[in-house]
């Protein structure tokens, strides 16, 4: 529904073409932008209403990770997040509304950074396209390490204890959140009186990131419709020792859905780069793009995207030389 109105209002009103760079990027723009905008809209509105309506039960996916991460489970809230990534459907960008939400919600943070690593990485589409591009062992290899990246990540980034670098926006909104739920309780206000407010919190999230997503997304527009498929292929061949590690930091600046760069892969892959370092490529553009770091940027400080951005890079690149040694 979103494509098609992006697809009547690009192609159809403003007449540009879809064969062209200009035509795909503005698609891209619009498309990713309404998106990502009602996305946040109602996550932010779903947490409010389980913020206003549970008070700390844990009646629900997000607050048994937060009970979880409150008793001795031996790690498993992070499995928990990382799976829960994995069967959802968006990208890095798009993952972001549910981590401003789980941050606004008092899950952990290296909880929530499970599930926004592993998010973008596996899901249902790209996992079909794995497995009829590179088969069943390659895809296995593939999920399974994506899940473990998110859990490690997560674990690692939670031991760091990073709370203290997340922006004064998401603190404020953390404290707002958690002083409401607190009068509504003692005053013992009903749902239908709380909603209006709950509702009016949402939009205030929404326009507090509106700038950070329109850059953001503008940059990932520009890449996905400017930069043609064959410009990373000679860095990336068998031949460089290093290629796992330029492959990822080539891949920082793009910003492109699994779903969306398997085919990218398949090319690679055919042209006789190593399945791992294609794979490592494929993780770092789907994981860690320049337009994710910007819509972050609202959420977190930069030294704290730089520790989240290299401890992940760090995972990937492992990843990438384990690939070309075990396939």
């Amino acid at each position: 529904m979103i494509q098609d109105f992006a697809d009547w209002l690009v192609y159809g009103l403003f007449g540009l073409s879809a064969d062209t760079s200009l035509g795909v990027a503005v698609n891209f723009f619009f498309y990713d932008t309404i998106k990502i905008l009602i996305l946040l809209f109602f996550i932010s509105v779903l947490m409010g209403i389980v913020n206003g309506v549970t008070a700390g039960t844990a009646v629900s996916m997000l607050f048994l990770f937060a009970y979880l991460a409150t008793h001795k489970m031996y790690g498993l809230q992070y499995l928990l997040a990382s799976v829960f990534g994995a069967i959802t459907p968006f990208c890095s960008c798009s993952s972001i509304p549910l981590f401003i939400g789980f941050v606004k919600g008092g899950i952990p943070l290296g909880v929530t950074f499970a599930f926004l690593i592993t998010s973008p990485l596996v899901n249902e589409v790209a996992v079909a396209m794995f497995l009829g591009s590179f088969g069943l062992k390659v895809t296995v290899v593939y999920v399974v390490s994506g899940i473990l990246l998110g859990v490690i990540g997560g674990f690692v980034l939670g031991r760091m204890r990073l709370a203290p670098y997340l922006s004064d926006w998401v603190k404020q909104i953390q404290a707002q959140s958690s002083a409401q739920t607190e009068a509504w309780e003692k005053d013992h206000i009903p749902f239908i009186k709380r909603l209006p407010a709950i509702i009016r919190d949402a939009w205030r999230i929404v326009s507090g990131v509106l700038v950070y997503i329109l850059i953001g997304i503008g940059i990932g527009a520009f890449m996905h419709g400017f930069v043609p498929e064959g410009f990373f292929e000679q860095y990336m061949s068998k031949d460089n020792w290093f290629a796992v590690p330029l492959s990822v930091l080539l891949a920082v600046p793009m910003y492109a859905n699994a779903a969306g760069i398997v085919p990218v892969i398949e090319v690679f892959v055919a042209k006789g780069i190593p399945l791992g370092t294609a794979i490592a490529f494929m993780m770092a553009v789907v994981g860690l793009s320049l337009p994710e770091a910007t819509l972050l940027k609202k959420v977190m400080t930069w030294r704290l995207i730089g520790i989240f951005f290299g401890t992940v890079a760090f995972f990937i690149i492992l990843s990438g030389y384990l690939f070309n040694f075990i396939l």
